[in-house]
């Protein structure tokens, strides 16, 4: 008897932890959105989020060190699948336990065992044979715990396909996840509403006909599937807005009664316009730069808003679209609603546009400042100089956006002339909140990882922590996301410690500081300028700027040349211009770079 195809196909699409808690899945959420809109008569799609069971259960304090730390994250959930990695697992844990204060007092052990039983309570409480799929989206810090969950359904139901995708599984990567754990059926590679369709219509007339694979997904029954990303939406203003009610209605189950208010994520672009950081691996799953116009997005934030009654969101985009943000944000301004972003944007430099953006609701900004030497910049290939990161650094404290970023050290090629430059650097930005010092890390995809010798790597190896999490013959198949290499790795770690010094000085200085004014301000007298400057060892300075003294600090609130200064002040010798902002260098109140000045001071 001929079978007959299902009416529908019942998929179920989990994120593991060690996602963010207060935030539902936007991946999920908007797989969701896209299938229920595309064809839901095809896929009745059901979600599921049980890092919400886990971090109701560890307590949220704790999950959210723990997500903020992705190795020992992964560190608890590797004795589940591999028991043989206890102990260096264990080892690997507390490493980074010592470095968070939020960490210290976990025990190892007890924390495993309770996310394994967290895991089985949760798998229990689901009928899987009521479902044709199960999805699992992988990001960072997401891979163990997903790999086991995946495991322990497999073994209650052996016959049921499973899929994986994400930024984790993109291209090789999930080429070798395949191949190497057998509880994985499928990799989408790359952005997923597509080829998740696609493959559920195929299961769906799978048993009257041979399963047809779209482009990009990767199948264990067949050596025809591509290893290239699918093809996403072109115009993603198409899309449906993404369905966070599961996750909502999940919270509440886990957090009753409890005021938990969450951050919702929010997507204005795919990919990133500049796209050319030799660092960066965060665009291997897109195809190409695509954005939504302004209108699309303010009609999605404010059919989130009044839906789920929420004011707090985080955009997800590698960097808002610049025009449409301008819109965006200019629009919000003129709302009388208190609404709260976090971004990632490129460098601003104009101090305007900082200001309307803080206007329209944007508080917190991650900036991809990376270095403070314009030569080691121009390796990393940022598009950028040191003025313009401090510019920006600038420009956001006096809009009242707090600037989140990182200072990338031990980067492989930099020079000792590199380093100096960093230190000096250092000095001038002290008034600004503290970046973070971040190791360089090798990443698959990178143009650094694809043209190593470029940057003086002699080779590339097994991440030491990915040996520490994973059996030595399971890690020779994988292709992992993050890579050990060899090269100057040594002599690197011993010529930045010198600014991962600077760094925590400067760190410990804004947090030992009682005042509420900016450590550099200035206030303005119509006819001077008071400047008042904190300095990290003695007494707080006080200077006063009188006449064109004034006027030149103010007119090089933004970056400008030594052209543009002589054509707005032409009775003033270019010398005595430059002894002038010598002087102000000298005293770390103006930032000079080549013929560029950058007042430092912001308005109190």
């Amino acid at each position: 008897m001929q079978q007959t195809a299902p009416s529908s196909i019942a998929l179920g699409l989990v994120s593991m932890p060690w996602a963010i808690f207060n935030r539902p899945s936007i991946q999920l959420a908007s797989l969701k959105a896209y299938l229920d809109h595309q064809n839901p008569r095809t896929v009745t799609t059901t979600l599921f989020h049980p890092y919400l069971t886990v971090a109701a259960e560890l307590k949220t304090e704790t999950y959210h060190y723990l997500a903020k730390d992705s190795w020992a994250g992964e560190a608890l959930y590797s004795p589940l699948l591999f028991p043989e990695q206890t102990s260096s697992a264990e080892k690997l844990f507390h490493d980074c336990c010592k470095k968070e204060k939020g960490l210290r007092h976990l025990n190892f052990q007890s924390c495993s065992r309770h996310l394994d039983r967290s895991l089985d309570k949760w798998l229990a409480s689901i009928d899987f044979s009521a479902f044709d799929l199960i999805g699992f989206s992988i990001c960072f810090s997401q891979l163990i715990s997903s790999l086991t969950a995946a495991e322990r359904i497999k073994k209650r139901c052996p016959n049921l396909p499973i899929v994986i995708g994400g930024s984790s599984c993109v291209g090789d990567i999930g080429r070798s996840l395949l191949n190497t754990f057998p509880q994985i059926d499928y990799v989408i590679s790359g952005e997923g509403e597509n080829a998740l369709l696609q493959l559920c219509e195929s299961l769906r007339s799978s048993a009257t006909s041979e399963i047809l694979l779209p482009d990009g997904l990767i199948s264990r029954q067949s050596k025809h599937g591509s290893t290239e990303c699918c093809d996403g939406v072109s115009d993603i203003n198409s899309l449906p807005t993404p369905d966070y009610h599961p996750y909502f209605k999940e919270m509440k189950q886990n957090f009753p009664g409890q005021p938990f208010v969450p951050v919702l994520p929010l997507e204005f672009s795919r990919g990133c316009w500049w796209n050319k950081c030799s660092f960066c691996n965060l665009n291997l799953q897109w195809h190409g730069y695509r954005w939504k116009r302004a209108a699309t997005m303010l009609q999605e934030l404010t059919e989130q808003s009044r839906t789920h009654r929420c004011l707090d969101f985080c955009f997800t985009d590698n960097a808002l679209p610049p025009k449409e943000a301008d819109i965006f944000f200019s629009t919000l301004a003129d709302m009388e609603i208190d609404y709260d972003f976090f971004a990632e944007v490129r460098v601003i430099t104009a101090p305007d546009t900082p200001k309307r953006y803080r206007k329209g609701g944007l508080t917190t900004i991650q900036v991809g400042i990376e270095s403070l030497s314009t030569s080691l910049l121009a390796k990393m290939k940022k598009g950028t100089t040191a003025i313009e990161n401090i510019a920006a650094m600038r420009q956001s404290a006096e809009a009242g956006i707090q600037l989140d970023g990182n200072l990338i050290t031990d980067f492989p090629g930099s020079t000792t002339e590199e380093v100096k430059e960093t230190l000096k650097n250092l000095d001038f930005i002290l008034p600004y909140p503290p970046l973070s010092a971040a190791s360089f890390f090798l990443g698959h995809g990178s143009p650094v990882a694809n043209d190593p010798p470029a940057y003086g790597i002699a080779a590339l190896t097994r991440h030491p922590r990915n040996r520490q999490l994973f059996p030595q013959n399971t890690l020779n198949g994988m292709n992992m996301l993050i890579k050990g290499y060899r090269g100057d790795r040594l002599l690197q770690k011993k010529q930045w410690r010198d600014v991962k010094a600077k760094i925590n000085a400067w760190k410990r200085f804004h947090n030992n500081r009682s005042s509420n004014l900016p450590p550099l301000s200035y206030r303005d007298g119509g006819l001077f300028l008071l400047i008042r400057q904190e300095q990290i060892e003695g007494p707080t300075l006080q200077h006063r700027l009188q006449g064109n003294s004034r006027r030149l600090y103010l007119f090089c609130r933004r970056i400008r040349s030594m052209k543009e200064i002589a054509g707005e002040f032409p009775s003033i010798k270019e010398s005595i211009l430059r002894d002038f902002f010598y002087s102000l260098h000298h005293k770390k109140l103006l930032f000079q770079e080549n013929d560029h000045f950058l007042a430092l001071a912001i308005k109190q």
